[in-house]
């Protein structure tokens, strides 16, 4: 048996070691590196005074794509997607009134049942979905008047 004090994290352990074997063989020469060569610092070369930029082109939107069911929706309050998934239920139809935290349909993400709610009292006035309907993050669900 040997001793070994090993420090880690500066903490300090005392570890014992068998020796299992003495006999210790070289599967082939070793080879020492050659010295290291110094290195010489070049500072680059300074830079020529550039123009300022010129100003930012302004962004145009890109144009608007009617998801599926966009004629069904209403005036109000948009509750959009969070995620992406497929419709498996709607709970509402227009013209329904809802409660704050009803749930308004149930959107499938990774194989899980996400309740969409409503985030206030409202009546709604817009389904922008049907079931089965596959939507992105951001896409609009359902419309809701105050």
């Amino acid at each position: 048996m040997r001793r070994f004090k090993v420090k880690v994290n500066d903490e300090i352990f005392e570890v014992e070691v068998e020796e299992v074997g003495r006999e210790v063989r070289a599967a082939r020469p070793v080879v020492q590196p050659p010295p290291a060569q110094p290195v010489q610092v070049v500072a680059p070369a300074p830079k020529a005074p550039q123009p300022p930029p010129a100003a930012p082109k302004p962004a145009t939107a890109p144009p608007a794509v009617p998801s599926a069911g966009a004629g069904a929706q209403g005036d109000g309050e948009a509750v959009r997607a969070p995620i992406p998934g497929v419709i498996s239920a709607i709970k509402v139809a227009s013209g329904n009134q809802v409660k704050k935290g009803q749930v308004l349909l149930i959107l499938e993400a990774m194989k899980m049942q996400n309740e969409i709610l409503a985030p206030f009292d409202a009546t709604v006035t817009g389904v922008a979905v049907s079931q089965g309907a596959s939507v992105q993050t951001g896409d609009v669900l359902v419309t809701l008047s105050r």
